[in-house]
């Protein structure tokens, strides 16, 4: 354009200033003399009207016009491929894409190039896969989306939005995620780690937040998500879950979502999932369990909001949100966030939940449970009495086995104690005192299990078998653990003291007098290598 403009400026400055003629001109410059005729034509016209004209805003339009580049005429030209015809052809794959967007069929529109295929294969159109891209890309030209600055009342406005974090727990990488809350006044912003997308991890989200605050916002801002949204009743309408329902009623807050594809709606949450998500992973992305790092979450959270924004006044976002409490909803106790399941126990006495197997006792196989299930734990319940308690498994397919729920079987199948699986889940003490002492004695460890489970706790059998080793591992049996765990139970029921060490006394003395303490309480006497009864 400027290399025109200087040819344009040379030809009418030889012509005007130095004389020279137009044949001239052409042969110096190398210009067809056509040419040179037609910028000095121009000039002259645009001079003459720019002399006859009275008005100053036509005077600044001929002025322009004289001084800018020749400009030529391409678009006039008649289009031989993409004609009237094809284009109402390309408008109406359009307008079906639209119709399919409206209701709810977004993943089964057309794509560009299946556009072109139509048009090429089903209605012979001979044109090329970017003149096809061109035409759509000029029809569905949008203007750039302007943004309305929002004003907001304190205590008013809080958003909500899913995020999804990828993090190594116990040395493995695991995908969690992350609820996060963006008050609309002062920009607070606080999040939690969950395993799923679940009713009850969303619900138990808002109980913590609100917790944390001390507080309930008027109204909550949703987009899509599954767990608010039950479903479309129209293009622009929303059925709300139950679950949502159930959290807005008893927490007494309105609610409204987004329009589809419009999360930018919310105004502030999109950026603070950004936000919070590079803050605190980005520079430490490994721990030990999830609670330590939701802990570590939370303290990042917390030092943003302590930290000053640019144009904010001097006020944190902490500080904000102490001004907005006077105006927040009451505080009512916390909301009991799980899911009601019902599930029938099947014969290797366990129920299915979301996909994983938890075990529940064996007399309960046929039977029907009802199941709550919390973000952590999931607790069984038949005739409504609790008969189960389980962690949350954070993987499919899984199993959760306690061996106490299978006391009744094994009682009938003491062999399949050995290779169970029950076995192998077991508290680590458990496995322990079976490998050591009752390998080969596997009916007596069943009713230790059962001795367990009804009468005492694991502590006690420990403290119980360390004392019967002291007189050596072939006196620990369930008999004499039972005996010692009802004596010690008695003993702190009672405050009874145990005898005092004398000091000064050898090794083999305090030996000796366990040995006969143990002799009269189960009635025994050692004779060389046996044990007989004296009673």
């Amino acid at each position: 354009m400027t290399i025109i403009l200087m040819q344009k400026r040379d030809i009418l400055l030889k012509y005007l200033r130095e004389g020279r003629s137009q044949r001239e001109i052409a042969r110096e410059t190398g210009i067809d003399r056509k040419t040179v005729r037609k910028y000095i034509k121009a000039f002259e016209l645009k001079m003459h009207q720019i002399r006859q004209s009275n008005q100053e805003a036509n005077l600044e339009k001929l002025i322009q016009e004289l001084v800018e580049a020749p400009k030529y005429q391409g678009n006039h030209r008649e289009r031989r491929v993409l004609t009237d015809s094809v284009m109402e052809s390309i408008q109406n794959h359009l307008k079906e894409n639209e119709h399919k967007r409206n209701t709810g069929r977004y993943k089964q529109q057309k794509k560009p190039m299946d556009i072109y295929e139509s048009l090429r294969d089903e209605e012979g159109i001979s044109i090329s896969y970017s003149t096809v891209l061109r035409a759509i890309r000029s029809i569905e030209k949008k203007a750039k989306e302007a943004y309305i600055k929002g004003s907001y009342t304190p205590g008013d406005i809080c958003e909500f939005d899913w995020g999804e974090v990828k993090i190594e727990i116990g040395g493995k990488l695991k995908t969690f995620q992350m609820a996060v809350f963006t008050s609309a006044y002062g920009n607070y912003r606080m999040a939690y780690l969950f395993a799923k997308q679940k009713t009850e991890c969303f619900q138990e989200a808002h109980v913590l937040f609100f917790k944390d605050i001390g507080g309930v916002y008027h109204t909550m801002v949703y987009d899509n998500m599954r767990v608010a949204v039950k479903r479309f009743v129209g293009p622009t309408e929303k059925e709300p879950t139950e679950g949502l329902l159930k959290l807005s009623l008893y927490y007494q807050y309105a609610f409204r979502f987004c329009n589809t594809r419009r999360g930018n709606e919310k105004g502030h949450v999109e950026r603070s999932v950004e936000v919070i998500r590079r803050k605190a992973f980005a520079y430490r992305d490994t721990f030990d369990s999830l609670e330590e790092a939701n802990s570590y979450l939370h303290q990042i959270c917390q030092k943003q909001n302590q930290k000053e924004p640019c144009g904010s006044e001097g006020q944190t976002a902490e500080k904000k949100l102490e001004s907005e409490l006077p105006f927040l909803l009451p505080l009512p106790a916390p909301f009991d966030t799980a899911r009601y399941l019902t599930a029938r126990v099947d014969k290797y006495a366990t129920v299915v939940v979301d996909q994983n197997h938890y075990s529940v006792p064996d007399h309960l196989v046929g039977e029907q449970l009802q199941i709550k299930v919390y973000t952590q734990r999931l607790a069984c319940f038949y005739e409504e009495q609790k008969v189960a308690e389980h962690q949350i498994l954070m993987r499919n397919h899984g199993w959760s086995l306690k061996i106490e729920h299978f006391l009744d079987t094994l009682r009938k199948k003491p062999g399949a104690l050995a290779g169970s699986t029950a076995l192998q889940q077991a508290d680590p003490i458990l496995k322990r005192i079976y490998t050591t002492y009752y390998i080969n004695r596997g009916k007596e460890f069943i009713e230790l299990l059962a001795y367990w489970k009804e009468k005492a706790t694991l502590k006690e059998i420990e403290q119980s078998i360390q004392e019967l080793r002291q007189m050596g591992p072939e006196h620990v049996t369930t008999e004499k653990i039972k005996v010692i765990c009802e004596r010690n139970r008695e003993r702190l029921n009672h405050s009874v003291p145990l005898p005092p060490t004398e000091e000064g006394k050898s090794i083999e003395y305090q030996a000796m007098r366990h040995l006969k303490m143990y002799d009269n309480l189960f009635n025994t006497t050692k004779v060389g290598e046996h044990e007989v009864s004296v009673g």
